[in-house]
């Protein structure tokens, strides 16, 4: 079957939101915005995943990169809650930041604020991958046009395991965006002068841009979680939960699906396609706050001469250029 039609332009989407992800991780890096770098990693991570599927399986179902497929689908799970969950550590700093008492930050202070948005969006993926894992009925799907897929088995303890979690991180997030913007609400007048004296990397316009993109992935998050959680009631019937034996029957075998197949099945296709649409979106969404910064030109100009470095023709030097000027005089 031939590739669909937005075939070029999700791969090229794909890899825009891989770049516009990975370039400004340096001056993050530096200013010790741990959920903000989180979120670059994954949403950085997840594009590439889907990039490399989407041209892998274009146009065929074959199995033919099985250790590719066990790995990618493991980061789609992961990052499935690891985006959210470090949407949530920039709320939760942002929170912090707004009810904050004392100017000084101290290191150790910053030492363990990263200690926990690693454990949020780091060590709670992983543990989240092994939950997933109870109620995985076998080891991976392939669908034409979209590439390795996790096989869930729909059955209840999949969504206390599994289905809920972005929801509930969503939430959370929610309610500290709200305590934020309440607390800046009642410190409006001498926030500006707090952020002066106490974030030398964090500005009053880098601020509000990471709460912009904080909200604005749980105005995403929070619906899809609600759809998806629909979607699996209903596409198809929740079976019971049997046993461990039952739910990993012929656990090895892979399922290949064709477009043809898969892309007919209503409403489970439109969440296919915005589960992975959504990925790169989220990516130039982040681009979009922070990728017109002065920081982010300057940054983006660094990389452009690396990437162009080899292409460029080094200049002879300067003797070199006077020498075979003498001789051709001499010939002359």
């Amino acid at each position: 079957m031939p590739a669909e039609a937005t075939y070029p332009l999700f791969p090229i989407f794909c890899l825009l939101g891989f770049i516009f992800s990975v370039i400004p991780l340096p001056w993050h890096l530096q200013a010790w915005n741990s959920g903000t770098v989180y979120f670059m990693m994954w949403s950085a991570l997840a594009c590439l995943n889907l990039f490399i599927n989407s041209i892998v399986w274009a146009d065929n179902v074959r199995n033919s990169a099985p250790i590719w497929c066990e790995i990618s689908i493991r980061i789609m799970l992961a990052a499935s809650v690891g985006i959210p969950a470090s949407s949530l550590c920039i709320n939760r700093r942002l929170y912090k930041i707004a009810n904050a008492q004392s100017v000084a930050i101290s290191r150790v202070e910053k030492i363990k604020g990263l200690l926990v948005d690693t454990s949020i969006c780091v060590l709670f993926p992983l543990v989240y991958l092994v939950m997933v894992y109870v109620v995985q009925g076998h080891r991976y799907d392939i669908l034409e046009q979209f590439g390795c897929f996790p096989a869930i088995y729909n059955t209840i303890p999949t969504y206390f395991l599994s289905t809920m979690w972005p929801l509930v991180i969503g939430t959370i997030s929610a309610c500290y965006c709200i305590a934020t913007l309440r607390a800046f609400n009642q410190r409006r007048l001498e926030f500006s002068s707090f952020l002066r004296s106490n974030q030398s990397a964090l500005t009053f316009s880098r601020y509000f841009r990471l709460m912009a993109l904080a909200m604005t992935d749980i105005l995403v998050t929070t619906p899809l979680s609600i759809f998806t959680i629909w979607l699996n009631a209903t596409a198809t019937p929740i079976a019971p939960y049997i046993s461990w034996e039952d739910t990993h029957f012929n656990y090895g075998r892979v399922e290949r699906i064709p477009a043809i197949l898969w892309r007919n099945s209503g409403v489970a296709a439109v969440g296919i396609d915005f589960s992975r649409w959504i990925t790169p979106v989220c990516a130039l969404v982040f681009f979009a706050f922070f990728g017109f910064a002065d920081e982010a030109q300057r940054n983006y100009k660094k990389a452009w001469i690396w990437v162009t470095k080899p292409f460029r023709r080094a200049s002879p030097p300067s003797g070199f250029v006077s020498d075979n000027k003498e001789k051709l005089r001499s010939f002359g």
